[in-house]
């Protein structure tokens, strides 16, 4: 199964040389918030608007090493109508860079919104 995460081109590029990925806002949240490829547009819209440095890590859930755990949503403030009544896969631990199959740099239209082509 696949799964999304969003997360800036500087912090993956970070992780590079460490062998696994964990974002800067791991230490306060516990988890690696992720969305399925499905959620992945609702949520790049919702909480990156306007941002132009994003890029989206595909993670194949057979090759990750950490714990997967669906939950509810969690997020500071008030939680988008989609996301109210959905769950989430959230990653509890480091990725491992070899569970990472894609990356997709995701670049805003004119607006600042986001559209996500389907994988041919």
């Amino acid at each position: 199964m696949l799964i999304c995460h969003i997360t800036t081109r500087k912090a993956w590029a970070a992780a590079q040389p460490k062998g696994e990925f964990l974002p800067p806002e791991f230490d306060d949240n516990g988890f690696v918030h992720c969305s399925t490829p499905e959620q992945v547009v609702l949520v790049v819209n919702a909480f990156f608007a306007g941002r132009n440095d994003l890029t989206m890590l595909m993670i194949d859930t057979a090759r990750l090493k950490s714990e997967v755990i669906w939950e509810d949503a969690h997020a500071e403030g008030r939680i988008p109508e989609f996301a109210q009544y959905s769950v989430f896969p959230h990653v509890y631990g480091p990725i491992n860079l070899d569970a990472v199959v894609r990356t997709v740099d995701l670049e805003p239209t004119a607006t600042g919104t986001f559209v996500l082509q389907r994988p041919v």
